[in-house]
């Protein structure tokens, strides 16, 4: 059985004196962004320290933050959602003295060799363009499409809504609303969108778009959304089981065989759960052939068959938390899964592909219509190691895997080390070293 050890590396700011609720690392460079109180802070990952500092935008704190991809590097953008209800636009001041900014090959170099040659950094180098205001109440999380085109907004108020950036420039701000979901029964906690991978396109593609959408509620469900082909967004998959509060979901970043990604949601009842799309059985007319696309048309959409997609719970990973599981986290270059939440516990688990038939599967209820099915025998997971107190007697709110750039690491760029983000409002690094069995 392989074991591992988590190391604790420099924490990147030990003293934001407010609890920090989420720190989100830029897709492509070595930047992370820190939500704490109505500020963000970025930090550099190159240095382990201060970049720069987005404030006076919000009137209540920001819970979370979402960084645009495909930009180049001095053209970042980032969104933050408050519980002041709106969610923010903000973009990197870049050009002229009077503004405080800095010229793109200024910002590139930081972004590769460490921080910009400043005493440090203002506010004024970011620049809030623009409010999105629609929700009732606060925003608790916000992520984009893997694309840039959709931003997903979730709030408290029960609803999700998806906005479309439909500026003719980069460096502009036009967005405009294109679906307000309100199917969920409780407060959204989470939305996040299944990453741009193989196999992703396998299921759905004659009848919805390429991209697909995940939610966690406090309703104890976590759902699964698509853009149908008259571009109306759909509920097509409900995933019950979890007794408690689904605090999030987290997708497969690199799945085998170009398998359709899977799923992680964790929740307050203290169980990690991963669920599987059951594929080959949906999108078929009453003769048993496949529909399609354009055979939706010309049927009004009240008459149509409702394609839905029946997903699994494959697994519950071993039990480790006994408090409410907040945040987990899915390595790309490893595949190992890291969780955490109130207990303060770090935990990692790897999966087994060997054995397909240990699983700890869980009897639920049988369902149809799009409703989650009976957990089955999927791969094994176990427990690498825990690291209890990871930030003291504080409760640990976010844990994400990223990439090291610091000088400490013997691969710059390609390692991967662990950021927890905390009530205490440390944002810590960890490094992961894996013992072969």
């Amino acid at each position: 059985m392989a074991s591992a050890n988590l190391l604790q590396l420099q924490s990147l700011k030990p003293d934001l004196h407010e609890r920090a609720w989420v720190s989100i690392p830029h897709p492509s460079l070595p930047l992370i962004a820190t939500a704490h109180g109505k500020n963000v802070t970025v930090f550099s990952l190159s240095t382990l320290s201060f970049h720069s500092a987005l404030t006076d935008g919000h009137s209540r704190s920001i819970r979370s933050v979402a960084w645009k991809p495909g930009l180049p590097p001095h053209e970042l953008c980032l969104i933050t959602g408050s519980f002041d209800s709106s969610a923010g636009v903000w973009r990197w001041a870049k050009g002229s003295d009077e503004s405080g900014g800095y010229s793109p090959s200024d910002l590139s170099q930081d972004m590769t060799k460490g921080p910009l040659n400043d005493d440090s950094a203002k506010a004024g180098d970011w620049d809030y363009n623009l409010v999105l205001e629609g929700h009732d109440s606060e925003i608790k999380c916000c992520a984009f499409s893997p694309s840039g085109a959709y931003l997903a907004t979730c709030s408290r108020d029960k609803s999700i809504w998806i906005w479309e950036d439909i500026a003719n420039a980069e460096t502009e701000d036009d967005w405009e609303t294109i679906a307000v979901l309100n199917e969920h029964e409780g407060d959204v906690k989470a939305v996040a969108w299944c990453p741009d991978v193989p196999g992703r396109n396998n299921v759905g593609q004659r009848y919805y778009s390429v991209d697909v959408l995940a939610s966690a509620s406090y309703d104890n469900t976590a759902r699964i959304w698509r853009e149908d082909s008259d571009g109306e967004w759909v509920c097509v998959a409900v995933l019950q089981g979890h007794q408690g509060t689904v605090w999030g979901v987290e997708w497969e970043p690199r799945p085998k065989d170009d398998r359709f990604p899977r799923l992680i949601t964790f929740s307050a009842d203290g169980t990690i759960r991963v669920w599987t799309l059951e594929q080959g059985g949906d999108g078929l007319d009453t003769d048993g052939s496949a529909m399609p696309q354009n055979h939706l048309g010309g049927i009004p959409s009240t008459m149509r068959r409702s394609f839905k997609e029946e997903w699994s719970c494959t697994a519950v990973l071993p039990s480790v938390h006994a408090k409410d599981v907040y945040s987990v986290t899915w390595s790309a270059e490893t595949g190992l899964v890291a969780s955490t939440g109130s207990d303060g516990i770090v935990a990692l688990y790897k999966e087994d592909d060997g054995d397909l038939s240990n699983s700890e599967a869980v009897a639920e209820h049988d369902a149809s219509d799009g409703r989650s099915k009976p957990a089955t025998s999927g791969p094994k997971w176990e427990v690498l190691t825990t690291a209890p107190n990871a930030h003291g007697p504080y409760e640990i709110n976010h844990i994400t895997w990223c990439r090291r750039h610091d000088a400490g690491s013997t691969r710059r760029g390609e390692e991967e080390m662990l950021i927890t983000t905390g009530d205490d409002g440390v944002v810590q690094s960890w490094q992961v070293d894996i013992r072969s069995p």
